[in-house]
C-alpha cells in the first residue's frame, strides 16, 4: 500500500523487514536490527519522528519511523478476530 505524508508517498514495505535470521523473525527497520515495536514504544511515549531520530536511534529516518506507525496501523486494520459462540465454548469445555 502506497501512502502519503507530508505531501510524498511512502511504502512501508521498502522500511520494513521481516527474517527469521534477524531479531527472531519480529519486524525491524531495513538494515538494522531495531524492532518496530521499539520505535512504537516511543512514539506512544510521544516522541515525535524527529526526536526518535535525534534522541534515540540516529541511523534510523524520520520515513523509518513513520513507517512503523504506517505498518502497526496495517496490521490493525486487517487483523481479523474471531469470537466464540457460549454454546462453542460449552461443548470444547
Amino acid at each position: 500500500m502506497v501512502i502519503v505524508w507530508g505531501g510524498m508517498e511512502m511504502m512501508w514495505q521498502e522500511h520494513i523487514q521481516v527474517d527469521p535470521e534477524v531479531a527472531f523473525g519480529k519486524p525491524v527497520v531495513v538494515g538494522t536490527r531495531i524492532p518496530v515495536y521499539m520505535v512504537l514504544e516511543l512514539v506512544e511515549a510521544g516522541y515525535t519522528p524527529q526526536q526518535i531520530v535525534v534522541d534515540f536511534y540516529p541511523t534510523l529516518t524520520e520515513d523509518d519511523v513513520r513507517a512503523c506507525i504506517r505498518y502497526a496501523t496495517e496490521l490493525a486494520k486487517n487483523e481479523e478476530i474471531y469470537f466464540a459462540t457460549e454454546a462453542a465454548v460449552a461443548t470444547a469445555g
